[in-house]
């Protein structure tokens, strides 16, 4: 058995090839992200991965459509996203496949 914190993951990322991670694999990348209501990430994209969000708690801004707790957002190769926290909020991610180097930001 093994026994870790998500604290101790940098941004929540605990499956992936990256460290720390408690299962190094290029297969996927999973994370629980936790933000403060106002918190927002640039405008971005990935070439190689699709990235499925679950929003489990709060309410949350992307592809400038507004989710709430249950949605399941999926972002495909190439189709930039920005994110907003509208509420304190908690998100489950999934990148598939696991790609290192993936995030290109869009400049506006």
């Amino acid at each position: 058995m093994k026994c870790d914190n998500i604290n101790n993951m940098k941004g929540g990322w605990f499956i992936g090839n990256f460290d720390p991670s408690l299962f190094k694999t290029n297969d996927c990348e999973v994370a629980v992200k936790t933000y403060k209501k106002g918190d927002k990430e640039s405008k971005h994209y990935h070439k190689i991965a699709t990235e499925y969000t679950v929003v489990v708690k709060g309410k949350v801004k992307m592809l400038g459509n507004v989710y709430c707790e249950g949605d399941i957002i999926v972002v495909e190769p190439n189709e930039a996203t920005d994110f907003e926290a509208l509420e304190d909020a908690i998100n489950v991610v999934v990148k598939l496949p696991g790609a290192n180097n993936d995030k290109y930001l869009v400049e506006e």
